[in-house]
């Protein structure tokens, strides 16, 4: 049995229906959010799947009558932090009006002091890294659980079920080293330790020697905390070396990235999930965006990441409809965010105040099927 916390099942209208009441011309100019994220590479799906979810919301916020487009401009930078930073320059130069779903821990790092030192609204990374979230800056938001909460879980899950020697297989950055603190702290605090720990360079799908080092430990499970090439390509070597264990993944993987990858190959891999299910009709968020999905014609697909997409979107329009004064400007916007306190987006909680930027610590367990669908 897999356990889980539950968000709030109470139906409630997402930020988007309440941006009508905003009057302004549509001929005004557009308030752009920059977004550097993969749109290529071995990380892609999470870009594009992220985008098109964003994208979906505010197709629909930009088609009501007297409402302020808001548009995302989208640069590449392929999951490679020197390209985020260019990317990053580009965007502050020509006046983003925000930094919004940056994909990435090492990515959104290397964009952090840009972002802080022109004090420019940093929306929703893609990413659960203390790194991001410690220090406290007043222009950075999160809307998903840190990866620290992800793998409490997941080591609370393990333990439950008398799994205590566990590996980690990560990636050789700061996304990876976040992943691999996150299980150590949760290990200690029940007196344990991980058996032992190996890593794959971002971007690549070179697992063979993490295979080596890690198998010959037999651990009960492995922690993978990369993206999903190089995790499906370490779950094959690992089990055609005869691994029988249990693999766990935080959110970051790309749940349906991963099955896709895996095929039948990804029967019974489990994967931490912020976000609610968008394969669960029970869920007042998902028939939203299931509904606004088919509404524009069924291209964008249900998935984890997309549906974050829509979410960030759909709380940074809730920002901008509460940030004071007649123009939005980036301090409205920041002032709005830290106004949304305790409320429900379709069902999902989200509160920011002045001292906290973190909108959710909802976190629970999926697994993959080996027909490639995904229970939660």
């Amino acid at each position: 049995m897999i356990s889980r916390r539950h968000f709030s099942m109470g139906a409630v209208a997402s930020a988007v229906g309440g941006f009508a009441g905003v009057v302004r011309a549509q001929s005004e100019q557009p308030i752009v959010l920059g977004q550097s994220a993969p749109f290529t590479g071995p990380a892609a799906q999470l870009g594009i799947q992220f985008y098109e979810g964003a994208k979906l919301c505010l197709d629909q916020h930009n088609a009501q009558a007297g409402a302020r487009n808001v548009v995302i401009r989208q640069l590449d930078d392929g999951y490679e932090p020197d390209r985020t930073v260019v990317n990053t320059r580009k965007l502050i130069q020509d006046d983003a009006f925000a930094l919004f779903g940056y994909i990435g821990t090492p990515t959104s790092l290397a964009a952090l002091p840009l972002a802080v030192k022109d004090k420019v609204p940093f929306f929703a990374p893609f990413t659960g890294a203390m790194g991001l979230r410690e220090p406290f800056h007043k222009n950075v938001f999160h809307l998903r659980a840190s990866y620290n909460d992800e793998t409490a879980l997941i080591v609370n899950q393990l333990t439950h079920l008398g799994l205590k020697k566990i590996a980690v297989f990560h990636q050789n950055d700061a996304y990876g080293q976040a992943g691999l603190d996150g299980v150590t702290l949760a290990l200690a605090q029940q007196n344990l330790k991980p058996v032992g720990a190996a890593t794959v360079e971002r971007n690549s799908v070179d697992v063979a020697a993490a295979v080596k080092a890690l198998l010959p430990l037999k651990p009960d499970a492995i922690v993978q905390v990369s993206a999903y090439k190089s995790c499906a390509a370490f779950i094959r070597e690992a089990r055609k070396a005869g691994y029988g264990g249990t693999f766990y993944n935080v959110s970051f993987v790309g749940t349906q990235a991963l099955a896709d990858e895996l095929g039948r190959d990804g029967a019974g891999i489990v994967v931490s999930q912020v976000m609610p299910s968008p394969y669960n009709s029970a869920n007042p968020i998902t028939r939203e965006f299931n509904g606004a999905a088919r509404k524009a014609g069924g291209k964008v697909q249900a998935n984890f990441s997309s549906i974050e997409g829509y979410l960030a979107a759909s709380v940074l329009v809730e920002g901008l409809r509460r940030a004071p004064g007649g123009k939005p400007t980036r301090e409205g916007l920041i002032a709005g965010l830290e106004s949304i306190e305790r409320q429900q987006f379709a069902g999902f909680d989200v509160s920011f105040s002045p001292k906290n930027h973190v909108a959710s610590k909802f976190v629970e367990l999926s697994m993959i099927t080996g027909d490639g669908k995904i229970r939660t």
